[in-house]
């Protein structure tokens, strides 16, 4: 064969393993919202849930998911940037960042039933507190800390030299060509990789059976902030869209609970699609407001009518 014919042989084989793939994803895509059809109906995504009858909701567990989702990525974001910042710009190499790296590495191998139960005896036991939303932030945290360190770093360490160089040339200092340079040049990236990692913690559930618990309290906003009725206290149980899907399917005695399931699981793909949607068209954005593409057009746009 000659080197033509074999690189058209290769070229069709990576083409056919990329149809697969693309082809797969669309049937189990299909096979979940055939199953789950009316997840969209406002009486069963805002409704409330029924142990006994058939046509419940999934509002609180709706709620729960999100709030957990918001409070773990203020809990881990602010976290995860800092120490890649610090991997990335102040850390020199040697001993200490070898073993840092090793624990972050280590940490991202767990599986989350370990966490879980790490989370179970520290955040639950241990504290006292109980199944609340706040442990389960806590632990998931665990596992998005090193995932989300690596993508922070990487991101810094993309920016191209000649940008930091300029700006210290310039007579800023570290920290400002840190924050008015480095950061806004990495933003895209960073964007891109918490959208993910939300993704993820949307769709997690064995951290959470250990830590927020399996039942969720009749939520009223009129309640005290105290009180665990109230949606915003983080100290509350709360029971997540996912561990309420393995919930009926493992112990649901609604007639119905195969259906409310499949409708719960067409519900978290669809805000996973989303998710991952969000996250390519946030970095494109972001990449196009810092790399100054609105600003060039527009000004070959001015130019091209002046002429």
């Amino acid at each position: 064969m000659t080197a033509r014919m074999i690189d058209k042989v290769w070229t069709g084989i990576f083409y056919a393993v990329a149809a697969a793939v693309i082809g797969l994803l669309m049937f189990f895509f299909a096979v979940v919202l055939s199953k789950g059809a009316g997840f969209w109906q406002p009486e069963f995504l805002f409704g409330r849930p029924s142990n006994t009858q058939a046509g419940g909701g999934i509002g609180p567990q709706l709620i729960n998911s999100f709030y957990m989702l918001v409070v773990t990525l203020l809990l881990s974001v602010p976290l995860s940037l800092g120490a890649g910042i610090y991997l990335a710009e102040y850390a020199k190499q040697g001993r200490i960042v070898g073993f840092i790296r090793l624990c972050l590495e280590a940490m991202a191998s767990l599986p989350s039933i370990v966490v879980g139960l790490f989370g179970l005896l520290a955040f639950v036991t241990l504290t006292g507190w109980g199944y609340t939303l706040f442990g389960g932030a806590l632990a998931v945290t665990i596992i998005n800390l090193p995932g989300l360190t690596r993508i922070c770093e990487t991101a810094i360490l993309d920016v191209p030299a000649n940008i930091k160089e300029g700006s210290l040339a310039l007579g800023a200092t570290r920290w400002q060509t840190l924050v008015k340079a480095v950061l806004p040049a990495a933003i895209p990236q960073i964007v891109t990789g918490v959208i993910l990692s939300a993704g993820r913690i949307f769709g997690e559930a064995a951290v959470f059976i250990y830590t927020a618990g399996l039942t969720t309290p009749m939520l009223r906003w009129d309640a005290d902030w105290s009180s665990q009725a109230n949606p915003l206290n983080v100290f509350r149980p709360a029971e997540t869209l996912t561990v309420h899907i393995w919930k009926l399917n493992s112990e649901g005695i609604v007639p119905d609970a195969k259906l409310i399931a499949a409708k719960s699981a067409a519900v978290l793909m669809v805000v996973v699609l989303l998710f991952n949607l969000a996250a390519r068209l946030a970095s494109s954005l972001l990449a196009r407001h810092f790399s100054g593409g609105r600003r060039a057009r527009r000004g070959r746009g001015e130019r091209s009518k002046a002429a």
